[in-house]
């Protein structure tokens, strides 16, 4: 499918007010170095509903811009600049965040559900920063606001993962949609979201997550969505204990996230002919493991990945996988603080050996949840997202994505695989068994 993209206007929006000399640099934690500079996207599509909103596009894209501005007097590290890719800082310089407004031919609706893989989704995003698709650039932010024949406009926003997590990006985006409804970011509804910095020394770089940020050409990689409904999770859930037999309980598995991952994962390995030890890697935000706990809105890297081997073939049942992520949450349950969060991930890539990178990755299939994570509530002032949607083309690795349908109660999984591995998952009878129909 081609369209015609046209860029509008380009400009950098600064905080509206400037960082205090104070705040004027920004210490990455640990935790924070050991990933590479590379962005994650997310991408908001809102029709156009004139019954709720009388905005014109003019009005929405002034909003978003003053909302955004004042935003930045909270998130000052975000419109700063990471001035090497390893630099242990940023300049909170309030160079600004690059804002694009872009204008495209086509319906909102051809490209929000458009096959992942094709070309015309990287026109929706500023730069095309997503991943590592680009070269290096210094900025942590970027933000472009697409508008369609149909009145309909999307809101992409493309942020670094070394100042932060899939949780950060949410609680910004939370952040900024809030002040974009109350015009403030000092209102009683927008203070409870205000972020929490962790205040880190100046230290050395740690090496990087090279397993998770190795540079690889998939051309052939796609991205499909699936939609689960919570019933036939249920179902799925007591297929699992039944299978388990006298290992598992209804009362300890408890997570359709979790009997889904499994199922996402069994699959995939399945699609992959002919079978190959692999890896099933489960980011965990860790937050409220800390002691004392962290705010949800803690910027930063606060995650520990979760691993499962699978080296041969009947490691791959359903009742063996859950049972493998019950005992890697119970040892979650330890990490509280980031020197133990230190010493989780040197066991991590300790269990991934001296492998390669690349040849890791490929071996590698994460699943990512953010359930829960208020993405499809993010309101600026014309209603909640009628979707949600992610870009994965040029991720170093396959996997996938949970998050909550826009209704709440179903789960939408994201899956990313070569061309030919994604066609036997398509069309895999158990998975599709627990499918929406």
């Amino acid at each position: 499918m081609n369209t015609t993209h046209t860029i509008i206007s380009r400009e950098l929006v600064k905080p509206s007010s400037p960082c205090p000399s104070h705040l004027k640099t920004y210490n990455l934690s640990e935790l924070d170095q050991r990933l590479k500079h590379f962005y994650m996207p997310i991408i908001l599509y809102y029709p156009n509903n004139n019954q709720m909103c009388m905005l014109t596009h003019d009005d929405k894209v002034r909003v978003l811009k003053k909302s955004l501005s004042q935003s930045l007097t909270r998130y000052h590290p975000f419109a700063g600049r990471l001035h090497t890719p390893t630099s242990p800082y940023i300049d909170c310089n309030d160079e600004g965040v690059v804002f694009v407004e872009a204008k495209h031919d086509s319906q909102m609706n051809m490209l929000q559900h458009v096959s992942q893989e094709d070309d015309n989704v990287a026109q929706l995003y500023v730069d095309c920063m997503f991943w590592q698709h680009s070269p290096f650039r210094p900025n942590l932010l970027g933000v472009q606001v697409n508008h369609f024949v149909c009145g309909g406009i999307s809101v992409a926003v493309s942020m670094s993962h070394k100042i932060g997590d899939a949780c950060t990006l949410g609680s910004f985006v939370s952040h900024w949609a809030l002040v974009a409804r109350y015009g403030s970011t000092n209102h009683k509804e927008v203070l409870p979201l205000d972020p929490h910095f962790v205040q880190s020394p100046t230290t050395a770089n740690s090496t990087p997550l090279e397993v998770w940020t190795s540079p690889q050409s998939r051309p052939n990689a796609v991205t499909r969505k699936f939609v689960f409904p919570n019933s036939k999770l249920n179902d799925l859930k007591n297929k699992v204990v039944t299978e388990g037999g006298s290992t598992l309980s209804i009362n300890n598995v408890t997570s359709r996230v979790d009997v889904l991952t499994c199922l996402l994962y069994k699959t995939a390995v399945a699609a992959t002919i002919p079978f190959k030890p692999s890896f099933l890697v489960i980011p965990a935000n860790i937050r409220n493991k800390f002691v004392p706990k962290l705010p949800q809105t803690t910027v930063g890297n606060y995650f520990i990945n979760m691993l499962v081997t699978t080296t041969h073939e009947s490691d791959t049942s359903l009742s063996v996988l859950v049972s493998k992520i019950i005992k890697q949450k119970m040892e979650l349950e330890r990490v509280q603080n980031v020197q133990m969060v230190h010493q989780s991930i040197d066991s991590f890539m300790s269990c991934l050996g001296n492998e390669d990178p690349e040849n890791v990755a490929n071996r590698s299939f994460p699943v990512s949840s953010i359930r829960g994570f208020p993405v499809n509530k993010v309101d600026f002032g014309w209603g909640n997202p009628a979707v949600v949607g992610m870009t994965f083309r040029a991720a170093p690795h396959n996997g996938c994505v949970l998050m909550d349908t826009p209704g709440g109660d179903d789960i939408e999984a994201w899956v990313t695989l070569e061309t030919q591995h994604m066609e036997r998952l398509s069309n895999d009878k158990e998975l599709l068994s627990f499918c929406q129909n």
